[in-house]
């Protein structure tokens, strides 16, 4: 794959137009998220941060949004499906059973073993037939496509245009409230939510540098942008299950080749403590993926004074134990200490 030019990523990309509409189908179901700057953070990164707080959809994480609008396209190009099948690590299973929920349609959801048990539990609350499979995203993913040919459902891929173009909704919110942003920090997992980002930067002509944030442990996005080709990586992540990817995702690849600025690792010890923060400055709750984006802010905090940064926290579905012994954790760095003074 070669590194897509400004013209054709543009291409890729959906118009103001198609990302109004959208946002419409997006606000009959849920709200538009707040956006706060928080002095305990602010104080520790040393400059002005706006926390756009994806935790606080229906479903606790941005995905939602993506799925609404798939569903919403699907059913009205096709009102005779009545079965999908998708393969996810949470989020965006609980997306596309929210949505599948409110179209009367069966959503088929293939995790792999070990999963988040209260997003599992989760899920089935919404009416999903949950399917476990395999040990890594990756083996779900091509489990999917299998059932899908086998049973004939219709297969929701991870990435696509309609899940983008629901996705950006929050990221048109948040550069509509905060235009002046000098950067913003955006965990990749399959894509949607770093892809979104640049769409409506695009669109609302946003001068925000975008950075996105990967699990030290699972390297696939970064190495492929570093080395401008498609490049697989093993994933190893304990915390950030949301950014377990093996494989990366063409279309997705070619958008952050085009739009992004660079990528930062941050690993599970540095994603625990951004989550020990959050809870300490703001008493949200964020999931390791949803806490990724500060954690990387705070990696490299000391290029960040004086500017205005944006961070989503885009999921709060941990699981209990986890998110105890998180907190728990008696090697807290100095830094969270002093925010509690």
């Amino acid at each position: 794959m070669k590194l897509t030019s400004k013209t054709t990523m543009t291409v890729l990309l959906p118009s103001k137009q198609q990302l109004a509409v959208a946002a419409q189908v997006v606000y009959d179901a849920m709200s538009p998220t707040p956006q706060y700057s928080w002095p305990l953070i602010n104080q520790e990164l040393g400059c002005e941060v706006w926390i756009k707080h994806e935790n606080h959809t229906p479903t606790g994480a941005f995905k939602v949004r993506g799925g609404l609008v798939y569903l919403h396209e699907l059913a009205r190009r096709d009102s005779t499906i009545k079965h999908v099948v998708s393969a996810t690590r949470g989020n965006h299973g609980l997306s596309v059973g929210f949505a599948a929920k409110r179209h009367g349609m069966t959503a088929h959801i293939v995790v792999p073993r070990g999963n988040s048990v209260e997003k599992n539990n989760a899920m089935r609350a919404l009416g999903v037939d949950l399917i476990e499979y395999g040990d890594e995203f990756q083996d779900c993913r091509e489990y999917a496509e299998r059932l899908a040919h086998l049973n004939g459902w219709h297969r929701i891929p991870s990435m696509h245009p309609d899940l983008l173009s629901g996705v950006a909704s929050y990221w048109m919110e948040l550069f509509t409230a905060q235009p002046d942003l000098d950067v913003v920090f955006v965990p990749i997992g399959q894509g949607s939510g770093i892809c979104a980002a640049a769409a409506a930067k695009h669109v609302l002509g946003a001068k925000a540098k975008i950075i996105g944030v990967v699990s030290a442990h699972a390297l696939a996005y970064k190495q492929s942008f570093e080395g401008k080709c498609k490049l697989e990586a093993p994933v190893s992540t304990q915390i950030a299950d949301g950014l377990a990817c093996r494989v990366p995702d063409d279309v997705s690849l070619e958008i952050i080749m085009a739009s992004v600025d660079h990528i930062l690792a941050v690993s599970d010890a540095e994603v625990a403590a951004a989550m020990r923060l959050l809870y300490l400055a703001t008493h949200n709750v964020a999931e390791g993926a949803g806490a990724a984006a500060l954690a990387a802010a705070l990696q490299v905090k000391s290029t960040l004074q004086g500017l205005k940064v944006g961070v989503p926290l885009c999921g709060g579905n941990v699981d209990a134990r986890q998110f105890a012994s998180i907190l728990g954790e008696q090697d807290e760095v100095q830094s969270e200490l002093e925010v509690c003074i």
